[in-house]
């Protein structure tokens, strides 16, 4: 695969070369997030300059960097990831100190932004060293862009990164309740091996769109706006949706919701949560009175008990 990025590295050298690129200084790189062609021109020629490439899985980094050509030895990639970023940032330390340029790489994507990275920048900084980032591919930008939020009327603007949500069920759980107070939009990212446990939690959110990023930039690719609620019908459709990186984009809660949904909001909150915190997020959600919602919670656990 080499042969077909030769030129996309000399093209790199003819527009990065004559930049300054200082040494004693860490290089943060984005990397291709699937698709190899995703890949900066200045982020080949740093790539090809640095003397040491800080990694977070150096066995991922060295395939890489063979796709497009690069030849680094063993000796010259670092293994710096969540277990012993603190600790690897020492090592980085004595490189920059020693005069030599260092670029950091997670497995795919932005560092720092979900991945390892964040805490090598923040004791690089404090020791008083410079940090250069190279921006490229996120998942978060890449599915910002097209899942079309601000079109809403009267929808909060902006968003808010989330990440990955808690694994443990309880801690998930109150952490959607938290989803359901916020009014902008939230960006959620999840492993496929726990999709179905954060689908499973997002259905309190009702007819709240949510816009799914599958295998972003892959082959199989896929891209869909849905109601929270429906998110686990989704899922079970397609044996194949199981499978790959997801980010995730909850849309803008509406201002306020038709009075004539509360009682199904209410409903599904109410099997998943005490009474009185379901009867908060329902007035929350819908933007109907406390009291009011909190006679239909009383009716409909004595239906259910009848």
């Amino acid at each position: 695969m080499s042969a077909s990025y030769s030129s996309a590295r000399v093209a790199a050298r003819e527009a990065a070369s004559e930049q300054h690129y200082p040494q004693g200084a860490l290089y943060v790189v984005a990397t291709p997030i699937g698709n190899l062609a995703d890949i900066t021109l200045r982020a080949l020629h740093v790539l090809e300059l640095v003397d040491v490439i800080a990694c977070e899985d150096t066995r991922h980094t060295q395939q890489m960097l063979r796709a497009y050509g690069i030849d680094k030895t063993g000796g010259q990639l670092l293994a710096v990831h969540q277990h012993n970023e603190t600790e690897a940032a020492q090592t980085v330390i004595a490189h920059l100190r020693q005069g030599q340029r260092v670029a950091y790489v997670s497995d795919a994507g932005t560092p720092g932004v979900s991945d390892p990275g964040a805490r090598l920048t923040a004791v690089l900084v404090l020791a008083g060293l410079r940090c250069i980032p190279l921006p490229g591919a996120s998942s978060v930008t890449t599915l910002l862009s097209v899942a079309g939020i601000g079109a809403e009327a009267g929808a909060a603007s902006g968003f808010v990164f989330q990440g990955f949500l808690p694994s443990k069920s309880m801690e998930r759980a109150h952490a959607v309740q938290l989803l359901a107070q916020e009014a902008r939009a939230v960006l959620l990212l999840e492993a496929p091996h726990r999709i179905e446990a954060l689908a499973e939690a997002l259905t309190v959110l009702g007819t709240r769109p949510l816009t799914i990023g599958r295998e972003l930039t892959k082959q199989f690719e896929e891209i869909a706006t849905v109601a929270a609620q429906d998110f686990k019908p989704w899922l079970q459709a397609d044996a194949n949706r199981l499978r790959g990186e997801f980010a995730l984009l909850l849309h803008p809660a509406a201002v306020a919701a038709e009075g004539g949904d509360a009682p199904r909001i209410l409903a599904l909150l109410l099997a998943e949560l005490p009474l009185k915190t379901a009867v908060k997020l329902a007035a929350d959600i819908t933007g109907q009175p406390r009291n009011a919602l909190y006679e239909q919670a009383l009716a409909l656990k004595a239906d259910k008990a009848v």
